[in-house]
């Protein structure tokens, strides 16, 4: 409840009209009525706001369960007056009963009042007559026939209730309890006093058209709001649970509901505080010298035009200023978000950031601009074009890898080769060693006759393809595309090296820096315009090495100082900037809701453009950081392959071999038992003696053939 208007019992119709005019000067249009049935000015008051034009579709009226419990008792005039009005009073079921006592009722007010037509009882008086029928129920209950009384001392100009006895004995407390025990069901509903007050679930919802009170839905604890109810007996069975209630009647006979918010009648208008920011794309105020009035430019007032635009309501407004005449300014941000609360403005605009410190004093619609805090920093080229760049392409364990798969695969092929007696791998050592090494990279066909140093070879030669490949195209980007690289990548190493660091002037960054653990006198002040040569300068020379600010701030920075900064970040959470408005204030949803549609759509990015410019522009937003050198887990899949490959060769070389030494084994032992036989011992061969070596081949042969046979 924004604002509380207490109306006194004793008030007269001029002090009820004054206080009506009061609330008309205020922007809320939702009264709540909460009035006491015997309040006799509640009519008073709705006479007087229908002769004011309140009772007109702007406003809306809720009547308490004080004046809408009685509604069906108010006169006809009283009920034109609040024509339109909603209330909410105790719901009271039909029965028969109360059918039969209506009647009853009727004819006995007739007959004491010939000339007024009968009023219909509100439900405090079926509550008045159940509490006697309670009251008549519990005496019955308790013996009363030995009670006696004690006379009161006689009171002058007392009432009749005051020459009443008091029971001597227990019979009070008898008669209390059995009626806080007594249930039963009456006229108003059901009647229990057990837990000392008679509670009532249900409620009505009413909506007084055209002098009558008609029902809009109900109320109940367990459900909530629904439409219709059905009764049997004591058993409540709820229909329709959902939103559709019967269509409400507003004041002014319209079924739009009303905004419940407008511009006061008194003329005023909304007065829009401005303060000219450290970046003047975002806001800037200057004055008109011939009118003096405020001129406000820049992307946070684009946005907060563009969402007048888009209420459903005008708001006439003015632009004041933040500052002096000079243009120097009041104080910080925080104090410039005060004003709302202490009323100087309805509502603050700016480069606003939403702190949680400054929603103690003012609410904040939803943010317009990105959110977050980051780091300007310059770059730098991150690749050395020295003496030993052809080494950078690769790590030192891609290196070391190759290097140890390539000694790998040329001892296996050596070992393969000499399983099968290769001619070209004999003479010296060093000689069969520099073999080993040469047969990885030019192996071919006619030196390597094996099949599995073969299948070796296609595999590590699919192996040096794919590195050489990789390397050169590395090695040439390395030489010709230049890799520009952030001189910090985190806030934590400035920290660590004691560098200076800088912010915008006034802003509550330099609070933070100190928060997160920073010197003080680390800490530099700028305005945006001195950040480049800062930056330039660097902490080393009087300078800083890096800017914190917030990311809408570094989006405009560099559109102008594209070349040799980037951003680095978003470091730590802020919730972006929003515009401020004094508490409970009825327009943050509205405004909400505007802001949120211009953030999805195109026209944020058009406001955007306007201002600050295309971001895609700059190359420098996502440099390359860290080395862009090959390493060995690039090529982790085909050095298992090859290492596979020819470890498999081997495990069937070795195979093969054992295979055939126990194949060998079997033959010997076949020799021995022939050359026991006793062969003739003059048995000779004669061969032709055409060439030494082949005669000697020739006869070994034959030799070894007769032997086995």
């Amino acid at each position: 409840m924004p604002y509380r208007s207490a109306i006194s019992r004793s008030a007269n119709s001029d002090q009820v009209e004054k206080e009506l005019y009061k609330l008309m000067t205020m922007p809320t249009r939702v009264y709540i009525v909460h009035m006491s049935s015997a309040f006799s000015f509640g009519s008073t008051l709705f006479t007087k706001a229908k002769e004011l034009g309140m009772m007109s579709g702007a406003y809306a009226w809720i009547l308490t369960d004080g004046i809408a419990n009685v509604v069906d008792s108010l006169s006809p005039s009283v009920l034109d007056a609040m024509d339109g009005a909603l209330g909410v009073r105790f719901h009271v079921p039909k029965s028969k009963e109360l059918d039969d006592f209506t009647k009853r009722w009727n004819a006995r007010y007739r007959q004491d009042n010939l000339d007024d037509p009968p009023l219909q009882l509100s439900i405090f008086g079926l509550w008045g007559y159940d509490t006697i029928w309670a009251l008549a129920q519990a005496a019955e209950k308790v013996s009363m026939d030995n009670a006696t009384f004690q006379k009161q001392q006689d009171i002058k100009n007392s009432t009749c209730l005051g020459t009443l006895g008091i029971s001597t004995m227990s019979i009070g407390h008898k008669l209390l309890d059995a009626i806080l025990q007594r249930k039963f069901r009456g006229l108003s509903g059901d009647f229990d006093l057990r837990s000392r007050q008679l509670q009532s679930s249900i409620f009505q919802i009413i909506n007084v058209v055209r002098r009558e009170p008609k029902g809009i839905g109900f109320w109940t604890a367990k459900h909530g709001i629904i439409q219709n109810l059905n009764q049997n007996g004591s058993e409540h069975t709820y229909l329709n649970s959902g939103p559709n209630l019967t269509q409400v009647v507003w004041p002014g006979e319209v079924s739009t509901v009303p905004k419940g918010w407008q511009i006061p009648t008194n003329g005023k208008k909304l007065r829009v505080g401005v303060q000219t920011s450290g970046y003047p794309e975002l806001m800037k105020v200057e004055m008109d010298p011939l009118t003096n009035a405020i001129i406000a430019t820049g992307y946070a007032i684009d946005v907060f035009e563009e969402v007048l635009k888009r209420l459903p309501y005008a708001i006439p407004y003015e632009y004041v200023a933040f500052h002096n005449v000079k243009g120097v300014s009041h104080g910080s941000y925080d104090d410039f978000v005060y004003q709302v609360n202490l009323g100087v403005y309805q509502i603050a605009v700016g480069d606003i950031t939403i702190r949680h410190n400054r929603t103690s004093y003012a609410d904040f619609t939803l943010p317009y601009t990105e959110s977050g805090i980051a780091m300007i920093v310059p770059v730098k080229d991150g690749t050395t074009k020295g003496t030993w760049i052809f080494l950078k392409p690769l790590t030192t364990d891609l290196w070391f890898g190759s290097i140890v798969f390539f000694i790998f695969t040329g001892a296996v092929i050596w070992l393969l080769e000499r399983r099968i007696d290769n001619t070209e791998l004999t003479g010296s050592i060093s000689r069969q060693l520099g073999i080993a090494i040469f047969f990885p990279f030019f192996a071919d066909r006619e030196r390597v006759e094996s099949i599995l140093s073969r299948l070796v070879i296609i595999v590590w030669a699919l192996v040096l393809l794919v590195i050489t490949s990789s390397y050169t195209a590395n090695l040439s980007s390395m030489l010709t595309v230049q890799q520009l690289q952030p001189t910090v990548t985190d806030v934590h190493e400035l920290l660590e090296k004691g560098e200076y660091v800088g912010y915008t002037n006034g802003s509550y960054l330099g609070d933070l820096l100190e928060q997160i653990g920073f010197d003080r006198r680390k800490i530099k002040a700028y305005n945006p315009d001195d950040f480049d040569d800062a930056l330039y300068e660097g902490s080393k020379n009087g300078g800083i090495a890096a800017v914190i600010e917030e990311v809408p701030c570094i989006k405009i920075f560099l559109s102008k100082y594209c070349k040799g900064y980037t951003m680095i970040g978003p470091i730590y959470k802020s919730e972006g900037f929003g515009f401020a408005f004094p508490k409970r204030s009825p327009l943050v949803e509205d405004f909400s809701r505007a802001i949120l549609s211009i953030t999805e759509g195109d026209t944020i990015i058009q406001i955007e453009r306007k201002w600050i410019g295309d971001q895609h522009a700059c190359q420098n937003d996502s440099p390359t950081i860290g080395s862009s050198s090959l390493n060995f887990k690039n090529f982790s899949g085909l050095f298992l392959l090859t290492g596979v490959a020819s470890t498999s060769a081997l495990l069937i070389a070795l195979v093969m071999f054992l295979y055939k030494r126990y194949k060998i084994g079997d033959s010997t032992g076949l020799i021995e038992t022939t050359a026991d036989s006793n062969p003739p011992h003059d048995m000779q061969l004669t061969v032709p003696d055409d060439s030494d070596g082949y005669a000697c081949q020739q006869e070994i042969e034959i030799s070894r053939e007769l032997t086995i046979c």
